[in-house]
């Protein structure tokens, strides 16, 4: 395999992002499949990190005789704002990216119209947070965790760490870089987990014993990895621990440099893990509801889930989704992450953001 370093591979994704919505939007007119003449457009609303494999989009405008139009326009959150503001005369026909830290806003805002995805029975109840209404269909799953650079450890003698206690131990001190919660969705994810594991009353003490052994603030994703993290490949950063995702070690592997290893070079703290979903709406006033409704069954069918894993590098909801060797090689499955209910997350976010940005930042 060819492979690259992680910033070629953004590169690569962006171009892989550019063809595929060529591909599904076609020359205009009617369209029979994917960029050809003759059928009918659904449009998905989704964030910028959204890619899918052109032949994906083309089986299911084969199947359906939809063309997809994909609609990126922003991050997340941005995407869940604009469908608030827009709710009942929305950009499009589907939105795809909304996670559970973010739902339940959308959700009392009235943005998503009901329909139960067919084949939505096989899917785990776990990742069903809107089982009694289904106003979202569950599409994915990813786990934001402290992710290390195994050359640094070993060339140390160090022990990575593990959970969240280990971060505050003083062996630790100066070695990990987070995100901004006010900035960053990882940030914020890594945040919540630390609510949920220390509870209203022991949450801030432990971000004041974090903020002690040295932690290092940063905006975003980007930053932290690329340019902080040592285990980033072509990085120059000093800090071995970084908030990252369960499935970043993969990453690093397939498009890294030379010949696939029996280990990858960065690894996970599997103790620190925050557990996002990934889900997809009908979006209420859409232009194409049975076009929306035809997407959202696809986005849960064999095709689609088998994709995700090497084209957004997150966990497949169906069960029965093969996964690529790799991703399972080189990636690390969270038997027990840390859970949030959306509604407490909704109720109290604003508030948690504020209170560390004060404690954290200023």
């Amino acid at each position: 395999m060819t492979r690259s370093s992680t910033r070629r591979l953004a590169a690569a994704l962006a171009l892989a992002m550019a063809s595929v919505t060529l591909t599904a939007c076609g020359s205009g007119g009617d369209s029979d499949g994917a960029g050809n003449q003759g059928g009918e457009q659904v449009t998905l609303v989704t964030h910028d990190s959204f890619n899918v494999s052109p032949e994906v989009l083309e089986r299911f405008t084969e199947e359906t005789g939809y063309r997809v139009q994909i609609l990126r326009a922003g991050d997340a959150g941005v995407v869940v704002n604009q469908a608030v503001l827009s709710k009942n005369n929305p950009q499009g026909d589907v939105l795809f990216g909304i996670d559970n830290t973010l739902l339940s806003r959308a959700l009392d805002e009235g943005v998503f119209a009901p329909y139960e995805a067919a084949g939505l029975a096989a899917i785990p109840e776990t990742y069903q947070l809107d089982a009694g209404e289904h106003r979202v269909t569950p599409v994915d799953t990813g786990d934001i965790c402290v992710n290390y650079d195994r050359a640094y450890f070993a060339e140390h003698e160090l022990a990575p760490p593990q959970t969240l206690d280990d971060l505050i131990d003083p062996a630790y001190r100066d070695l990990l870089v987070v995100q901004n919660a006010a900035t960053s969705s990882p940030g914020l994810g890594f945040l919540l987990g630390t609510v949920a594991a220390y509870g209203d009353d022991g949450w801030q003490e432990y971000w004041q014993a974090l903020r002690d052994n040295g932690v290092e603030v940063v905006d975003g994703w980007e930053q932290a990895y690329n340019e902080r993290f040592s285990g980033a490949a072509g990085g120059a950063g000093d800090r071995p621990l970084v908030v990252s995702y369960a499935s970043s070690p993969p990453v690093e592997v397939i498009y890294g440099e030379g010949e696939l290893p029996e280990e990858g070079p960065t690894g996970v703290s599997t103790g620190t893990c925050f557990r996002q979903i990934e889900f997809a709406g009908l979006l209420s006033g859409a232009g194409n509801p049975e076009g929306g409704q035809a997407l959202l069954d696809f986005l849960i069918g064999q095709d689609f889930q088998e994709d995700l894993p090497l084209q957004m590098f997150v966990n497949p909801v169906h069960p029965d989704a093969e996964l690529p060797e790799e991703f399972v090689t080189y990636g690390e499955t969270i038997e027990e992450p840390l859970t949030m209910e959306p509604q407490r997350i909704a109720e109290h976010w604003e508030s948690w953001v504020a209170a560390w940005t004060s404690l954290v930042i200023r």
